[in-house]
């Protein structure tokens, strides 16, 4: 894609449509519809920014994966890699910006985030809001940060919503092989809120 896609004004993924693709399409390119699909993948700028280059396709038909923990985003954001498109990008046809991110305390289970999402622009959409929690100062291997929750909300032009995302215990664990169980890092932890895995728009600092 890198080798075209400055040349272009738009780039509209499908992915596997079914027979009502047509229709579909035609309602997004006709402004029938505001697209509001978001990245489940990262797409790279080219193969060797991927975390399995180098070991694959292996030799003798076998390949050994190394990635662990640094799967798609988590890799590209330990490297510090630049995407092509990051994880969770997605463009609409309107516009959305997030406010009032506030964090509640850790009751009955569940760690509560609160934000108001607005549609600032002149179309109806949808946007899908995404938490990300990062570790800070970790003393284990960790990704940079990780998405743990996510929300969709449907506005009209102007329309703002208040949103929910509850974070239970294992969004701020990690897996302790030598415990055979979850564990927490005691310490500073940052709700992230983004529009895709590079996007911060709001954070916030917790402890544990």
């Amino acid at each position: 894609m890198s080798s075209w896609i400055g040349d272009v004004k738009g780039l509209l993924e499908m992915w596997y449509s079914g027979q009502e693709g047509g229709n579909a399409l035609a309602d997004i390119l006709f402004g029938a519809y505001s697209p509001s699909g978001k990245l489940p993948c990262t797409f790279p700028v080219c193969w060797e920014d991927c975390s399995a280059y180098g070991t694959f396709p292996g030799t003798k038909d076998n390949s050994s994966y190394m990635d662990d923990l640094f799967v798609g985003y988590r890799h590209f954001d330990a490297k510090k890699i630049a995407p092509l498109f990051p994880f969770g990008y997605g463009l609409s046809y309107t516009s959305f910006v997030c406010s009032d991110l506030r964090v509640g305390k850790f009751s009955g289970g569940k760690v509560p985030v609160q934000l108001v999402v607005r549609n600032t622009g002149g179309r109806s959409g949808a946007e899908i809001v995404q938490l990300y929690v990062a570790k800070a100062g970790t003393a284990i291997v960790r990704a940079p940060n990780e998405l743990k929750g996510f929300v969709k909300v449907e506005l009209a032009p102007g329309e703002q919503k208040t949103v929910m995302i509850d974070l239970d215990r294992r969004a701020f664990s990690y897996y302790d092989a030598s415990k055979s169980d979850w564990t927490i890092e005691s310490g500073e932890y940052k709700i992230e809120i983004g529009p895709s895995s590079r996007e911060v728009a709001l954070s916030v600092s917790i402890r544990w």
